[in-house]
């Protein structure tokens, strides 16, 4: 199966799933007051992903990472522009220290690794980040009425599809011929990697702000650090600790007795 077909049908599961959740429990209706910019959500989110994807076949993994995981940065900077959050002494320490974080995890300082790839897969991936940096931020307004987030995130998922539709005919063709662990994937990161995180995101994203949220968000990080090391049997340095380090200080920098909570 080839990438574009499996995050098709990965979104194509999650949305059936949302559906099915909402019709069960009669709220299957996009606020008013919000449509336009839920269904923007759902779109530039499938954007970023396609980008990543495209992206990644003209450039290295690290790199691939690292220009990814810069939506902390991003998020930091759109979040003084587009709401005003002040981010205050302590939060841009927080942020510092997550890009350092980052580029420990991501490079393990072997800047070599920063050296393949092409141009164009770079920027696309720059992009991607820069996308979901907007993604999250405007989420914070969805959320803002204090109400559940399903409803918000089951139209976010079913736009996310938009983008993706040029997909839909070869993931129609697969289907048949995709074996049962193949669907048990899809479902399983349909359900466990996107449903469940991006629910406790809304909900999480209702009591921090945007920038704060990202950077929490970098523990998934140091998890697959660790477990890449403990099951793949991958290298975790002296410099993958400092790594983790440095984003474990991020988290308690933007959370400890901090008021621009």
């Amino acid at each position: 199966m080839d990438p574009y077909t499996f995050v098709f049908l990965r979104f194509s599961v999650a949305s059936v799933i949302m559906v099915a959740i909402m019709i069960a429990v009669k709220k299957l209706t996009i606020p008013s007051k919000q449509r336009g910019l839920i269904l923007f959500l759902g779109v530039i989110n499938g954007i970023a992903y396609v980008l990543q994807y495209v992206g990644m076949n003209y450039t290295t993994a690290a790199k691939s990472a690292l220009f990814v995981s810069l939506d902390v940065v991003w998020v930091a900077l759109l979040s003084v522009w587009l709401l005003k959050e002040k981010l205050g002494k302590q939060k841009l320490l927080g942020v510092a220290a997550a890009l350092v974080g980052i580029v420990f995890l991501t490079t393990n300082l072997n800047l070599a690794l920063l050296g393949g790839g092409q141009l164009i897969g770079d920027l696309l991936l720059v992009a991607t980040g820069f996308i979901w940096a907007v993604f999250m931020i405007y989420n914070k307004s969805v959320v803002s009425d204090g109400k559940s987030s399903l409803s918000p995130l089951t139209w976010i998922v079913l736009g996310t599809l938009v983008p993706m539709l040029p997909f839909a005919f070869s993931a129609g063709v697969q289907a048949t011929t995709i074996p049962l662990q193949a669907w048990l994937t899809v479902i399983y990161t349909a359900v466990a990697c996107w449903i469940i995180p991006f629910y406790l995101f809304m909900e999480g994203l209702k009591n921090v702000t945007p920038s704060t949220s990202t950077i929490l968000q970098l523990s998934q990080v140091v998890v697959a650090a660790i477990i890449s090391s403990a099951v793949l049997g991958e290298a975790f340095t002296v410099i993958s600790l400092a790594g983790a380090g440095f984003i474990v200080l991020a988290t308690v920098l933007v959370s400890y007795k901090n008021k621009n909570i």
